[in-house]
C-alpha cells in the first residue's frame, strides 16, 4: 500500500468516526423508538398493550406486551376472580364456574337424601373437568383456566382466550323438562397452537352418599361405559380399580351410584380411554371417579364435539327414554336373571304401578301373581315328596335288609322299589330347581328399583332400604349395627316352611336339620337388604303355606299308596328300551358293586 492510498483511508475513517458522533440521535428519540417496537411486537402476537401516563412509559417496562411469552399460554386466562352461573329447569338445578368452565354442583330436584337434605350429585371440589391442551409445548389443562361467561335463557357460554381471533368455547344449553344438558366444546382458531392428532377429556368426581346405607351404596355403585358398537359394561363395585378402554371407540361413560347417574354421550365418541373407581374412607362419600378419554382433533379452524349430560335418577324407564342403552346401568341380574326381570318382572310391575296403588299392595299383588304362575310346579313337587314319604318305611326295610355298610347296593335296590312303583326321586326337586330363576330374580330387581325409593308400608318408612326394629349403636359381626323387624319375620316364616317341608318329605338324620340353617344365614345377609325384598319373601313363605294347605287336602296319602302298589303289581316290561340315561346309571351301579366284591 502506498502512501496516498493509506492517507486516504485513513481521512475515511476519522469522517465516518465523526459522522457517527455527530449525527446520533437524542437518547429521548432512542426511547421512542424502542416504545413503537414494543407496540409493534405486541400487535404481532395478538395482545392489546397497556395504556399508560407519558410520564412514566420511558421507566417501566408494559407487563401486557408479551403476556404469552411472561406467562405462557392462554396467558390472560390464567388468573382471574371465581364467579358462578346457575341453570335451572323443573328438573335440575346446575351450577357453573367460570374457573375451568364447568359445571361444579347438580341438584337434582323433587329428590331427597335419607336426611331430608336436597339431593345433590357432588359439588364444588368434589368435582374437576376439562380438556387437556398440548399448547405451545405446554399441556393446559382448562380446569385451571378462568372463562368469560355469558347467559342468553337457559343457555351459558364460558370462553377462554388464546388471542382475539383464537379460544376454547363450552356451551351448556339445558331445556325444560329434561334431564340432558347438551354440551358442545369449539375449539377455534387454535389448529397451528395445539399439537398431536387428540384432546384429553378428563373428569373427576367423588359422589356423595344420599341413602341410609353406604355399604347397599357401595354394593350397586360403579362407573359404566359402553362402546359404540358393543355392550355395556362396568368397573368393580367391592375393590379399587383402573380399566383401560382401548376395544373400539366409547359412546359414553356413567358416574353410577345406587339410585341416580351423572353421565356424559360422545355424540362423535371417544376414540379411547380410561375408567378409575376408588372407595374413599372420608364419611360420607360412596365412591371417587376418574375418566380420561381422548377426543380426535382434526386441526381444523373450528372443531366442534357434541356431547350430552345426563344427570337424573337410575329409574329404568328414565333411562330407557334417554336413548343410548343408559337402562342397561340397572343391574337386573345375571342370564337369564335379567331377561325374566325385564322382560316379565318389569312389564307385570309396571302395568300394576299404573293403578296408583301402594307399593305394599302392588308387591302383594305381585307375589300373588307369581305363586298363582308357578302354582303348578308346586302342586307336582308336594305330589313327588308325598309319594317319597309313602315309600318310607319301605325303603327302611331295605336299608336294614342290605345293611348301611354297603351304600351302593343300597341306592341300586332303592332304584328297583322306585322304577316298581313308578316314582322319579327328582321328581320333587325339578319344580324347585324351575322355580328358583324366577325367585331369585327379585334377588336383583327389588333392591334396584328406583319406585321403592322412598315409599312407606306399615312401619317400613322407606322400602328401598333396611327398617331399624333395633338399632345397636355398635356394629355386631353377622349382623350389623341394626336389626331388621321384616327381615326377622321373613326368617322365621322359612324356619316354619322348612318343618313342614321336612314333615311332608319325610326327611331324617343331617338331611332334616340341614334346611334350617339357610335361614340364619339368611338373617345375617338380608338383614341390610330392602325392606321391599324382605316383604315379598316373607309374603311369599305366608303364600307357600296357604299353597301346601290347599294340596295337602286334595292330596290323600291312602290314595297314592294304593297307586304305589298298582304299579308296583304290574308286569315289568323286559323289552321296554332303557334311556341311555338309566343304562349309564346301572352300569355304574354294576361296576361299583363288582368293586365291592
Amino acid at each position: 500500500m502506498d502512501r496516498n492510498t493509506f492517507t486516504g483511508l485513513f481521512l475515511i475513517m476519522i469522517i465516518l468516526a465523526g459522522s457517527f458522533y455527530f449525527f446520533r440521535p437524542s437518547e429521548a428519540e432512542m426511547k421512542k423508538a424502542k416504545e413503537k417496537d414494543s407496540i409493534e411486537l405486541a400487535k404481532k402476537n395478538g395482545v392489546a398493550p397497556v395504556q399508560k401516563d407519558t410520564a412514566k412509559t420511558a421507566a417501566i417496562v408494559n407487563p401486557a406486551v408479551d403476556s404469552l411469552a411472561l406467562k405462557g399460554p392462554f396467558g390472560t386466562a390464567l388468573t382471574g376472580t371465581a364467579a358462578n352461573t346457575v341453570l335451572e329447569n323443573e328438573n335440575l338445578l346446575i351450577t357453573l364456574s367460570n374457573k375451568g368452565g364447568k359445571i361444579t354442583s347438580v341438584e337434582i330436584k323433587g329428590q331427597k337424601t335419607f336426611t331430608g337434605q336436597p339431593l345433590i350429585l357432588f359439588q364444588g371440589n368434589d368435582s374437576k373437568f376439562g380438556l387437556n391442551l398440548n399448547a405451545a409445548g405446554k399441556v393446559i389443562n382448562t380446569n385451571d383456566l378462568y372463562f368469560k361467561a355469558s347467559k342468553t335463557g337457559n343457555t351459558v357460554t364460558m370462553r377462554a382466550d388464546y388471542g382475539p381471533s383464537a379460544y376454547v368455547e363450552f356451551v351448556y344449553d339445558l331445556k325444560g323438562l329434561s334431564n340432558k344438558v347438551a354440551f358442545n366444546v369449539n375449539l377455534v382458531g387454535l389448529q397451528q397452537v395445539i399439537a398431536g392428532n387428540s384432546i384429553g377429556l378428563n373428569w373427576q368426581t367423588t359422589l356423595l352418599q344420599q341413602e341410609k346405607s353406604i355399604e347397599s351404596e357401595h354394593r350397586y355403585s360403579a362407573p359404566y361405559y359402553k362402546y359404540l358398537d358393543g355392550d355395556v359394561n362396568h368397573l368393580s363395585v367391592s375393590k379399587d380399580e383402573k380399566e383401560e378402554l382401548s376395544k373400539g371407540k366409547i359412546q359414553w361413560f356413567s358416574f353410577k351410584q345406587h339410585f341416580f347417574s351423572a353421565s356424559l354421550i360422545a355424540k362423535q365418541a371417544f376414540e379411547k380411554g380410561s375408567l378409575e373407581v376408588k372407595i374413599p374412607t372420608a364419611p360420607g362419600q360412596v365412591k371417587f371417579y376418574d375418566a380420561n378419554m381422548q377426543l380426535p382433533y382434526a386441526h381444523t379452524a373450528n372443531q366442534v364435539y357434541e356431547m350430552e349430560f345426563y344427570f337424573g335418577t337410575n329409574k329404568f324407564s328414565a333411562l330407557k327414554a334417554q336413548g343410548y342403552d343408559l337402562e342397561q346401568q340397572v343391574d337386573m341380574g345375571y342370564w337369564p336373571l335379567k331377561y325374566i326381570n325385564r322382560f316379565i318382572v318389569l312389564p307385570v310391575f309396571n302395568f300394576l304401578n299404573s293403578f296408583g296403588w301402594n307399593y305394599g299392595l302392588i308387591i302383594l299383588v305381585l307375589t300373588i301373581l307369581l305363586k298363582l304362575a308357578l302354582s303348578p310346579l308346586t302342586y307336582k313337587s308336594y305330589l313327588s315328596m308325598a309319594k317319597m314319604r309313602v315309600l318310607k318305611p319301605e325303603m327302611d326295610e331295605i336299608k336294614a335288609k342290605v345293611g348301611e355298610d354297603n351304600p351302593t347296593l343300597v341306592q341300586q335296590e332303592y332304584l328297583k322299589l322306585y322304577k316298581k312303583a313308578g316314582v322319579n326321586p327328582l321328581g320333587g326337586c325339578l319344580p324347585m330347581v324351575l322355580q328358583l330363576p324366577l325367585v331369585m330374580a327379585f334377588f336383583f330387581f327389588f333392591p334396584n328399583l328406583f319406585e321403592l325409593r322412598g315409599e312407606s308400608f306399615l312401619w317400613m318408612k322407606d322400602l328401598s332400604t333396611y327398617d331399624e326394629f333395633i338399632k345397636f349403636g355398635v356394629k355386631i359381626p353377622f349382623i350389623g349395627d341394626h336389626l331388621s323387624l321384616m327381615c326377622v319375620l321373613m326368617t322365621i316364616s322359612t324356619l316354619i316352611m322348612t318343618y313342614f317341608n321336612n314333615q311332608v318329605s319325610g326327611a331324617t338324620g343331617q338331611m332334616k336339620y340341614i334346611g334350617y340353617i339357610m335361614p340364619i344365614i339368611f338373617l345375617g345377609v338380608l338383614n341390610s337388604y330392602p325392606a321391599g325384598l324382605n316383604y315379598y319373601y316373607f309374603l311369599a313363605n305366608l303364600m307357600t303355606f296357604g299353597q301346601q294347605f290347599l294340596i295337602r287336602r286334595m292330596v290323600d296319602d291312602e290314595k297314592i299308596h294304593a297307586l304305589i302298589q298298582q304299579n308296583k303289581a304290574r308286569p315289568a316290561d323286559e323289552k321296554k328300551k332303557k334311556s341311555k340315561f338309566q343304562q349309564r346309571l346301572d352300569d355304574y351301579m354294576r361296576q361299583q358293586q363288582q368293586a365291592k366284591k
